[in-house]
């Protein structure tokens, strides 16, 4: 499976797994880390198509989204999200956006991308 096909799945299961989560009302609700989240996966999505993530940044960068994700599933586990879990999961989300702009940013280029 070529690495833009992986980045595909992973955003389709992102994406499908947000949809789930949307439509369960007794689960506890993060809207706006549920958003952040969609964001973030957006921007790597985008790094990773025009070719400023390379395929290694790209997995890596997913990764911490699931370890964000992961957490949140916890945090949601018993049924209320504490205000400690929401400022975690926000510290995650902090550190995943930085992240992002550092690798988008890093004029590191993915091969296959034309070089400006």
């Amino acid at each position: 499976m070529s690495p833009t096909q992986t980045l595909i799945a992973a955003l389709t299961l992102a994406f499908s797994t947000l949809a789930a989560q949307a439509q369960t009302p007794t689960a506890a609700s993060t809207p706006r880390a549920d958003q952040r989240e969609a964001n973030q996966q957006a921007r790597i999505a985008q790094g990773a198509a025009s070719g400023a993530l390379t395929p290694r940044e790209t997995r890596r960068l997913e990764r911490q989204q699931a370890a964000i994700n992961r957490a949140e599933a916890q945090a949601k586990s018993d049924g209320t999200v504490t205000k400690q879990e929401r400022h975690r999961l926000h510290h995650m989300q902090d550190n995943a956006s930085r992240d992002i702009y550092r690798q988008k940013h890093d004029r590191q280029r993915a091969a296959s991308a034309p070089s400006r």
